[in-house]
């Protein structure tokens, strides 16, 4: 689980995340969602350290990541997985060897443990085959498997997931978010997505935050978004004719229902 309270992130005077308080809960998936410049990426480089919070904690199951020394946040890191945006895989590297780069950083197994490791995690994400390919010869899809088969190498307990739809068609990223979610359950791992992708808000929203202007404008989940009265936060998820009439539809059921 990771904590955060009373956060605050200021640039140049200007206050870019006011008073953030959330919880982030094991074998859930955490979507931080919001407009372009609302603060939800400045809070992800928050949680993992990327920046450093004027006030406030970020606390890794009671641990308080903001006051540790170097050498605490590297043990701690070694707990984390990341995805980033584009995948973020070394070109020059085989499939096989990408996801072994985390595992010779920070493992100290034998290279043969490692690499039963490398090949387990490749084949929990269907891509076993495709071990000694590169990246320049699979697919976006797979890439973003790659990066999920390395994000879990170590057996982390926090994994952070930054816009891992970006550039995907929508099949494939439902793939994927079905990836993410069965490997957090399988796992009990806390992960956060940082999102704009609204199908995977109603798809795998288990817990959502929606960041406006620096600010927590609301949490909730999932099934709770479709009667929300926010304002702000229906003309963002809502703005599409599609999403609007599928909140008509829902709303229409659960009308039925009661």
């Amino acid at each position: 689980m990771i904590e955060v309270k009373s956060l605050y992130k200021s640039f140049d005077g200007r206050d870019v995340l006011k008073n953030i308080n959330a919880v982030f809960e094991n074998g859930k998936t955490n979507l931080i969602i919001g407009q372009s410049g609302s603060g939800k990426t400045v809070l992800m480089k928050c949680l993992v350290g990327l920046l450093t919070p004027e006030k406030g904690e970020v606390l890794y199951d009671n641990r308080n990541f903001v006051t540790m020394g170097k050498k605490e946040k590297k043990l701690l890191r070694s707990e984390m997985g990341m995805i980033f945006q584009s995948a973020a895989l070394f070109d020059s590297l085989s499939v096989l060897d990408n996801v072994l780069f985390p595992l010779n950083m920070f493992s100290n197994d034998s290279v043969k443990d490692r690499i039963k490791r490398a090949m387990f995690c490749l084949e929990r994400v269907n891509l076993k085959e495709a071990h000694s390919a590169f990246p320049g010869e699979i697919s976006g899809g797979m890439q973003k498997r790659v990066a999920i088969a390395r994000a879990i190498a170590l057996n982390p307990q926090y994994l952070f997931c930054d816009e891992p739809n970006s550039g995907l068609d929508p099949k494939t990223s439902l793939l994927i978010d079905e990836l993410i979610q069965d490997i957090t359950k399988e796992y009990n791992m806390t992960t956060i997505i940082n999102t704009h992708d609204m199908n995977s808000v109603m798809g795998i929203g288990e817990k959502i935050y929606y960041i406006y202007q620096g600010n927590k404008e609301w949490e909730g989940t999932k099934d709770e978004i479709f009667t929300v009265n926010n304002k702000r936060l229906n003309d963002f998820i809502f703005a599409s004719d599609f999403f609007r009439k599928v909140k008509e539809v829902e709303v229409q059921s659960l009308s039925e229902e009661q």
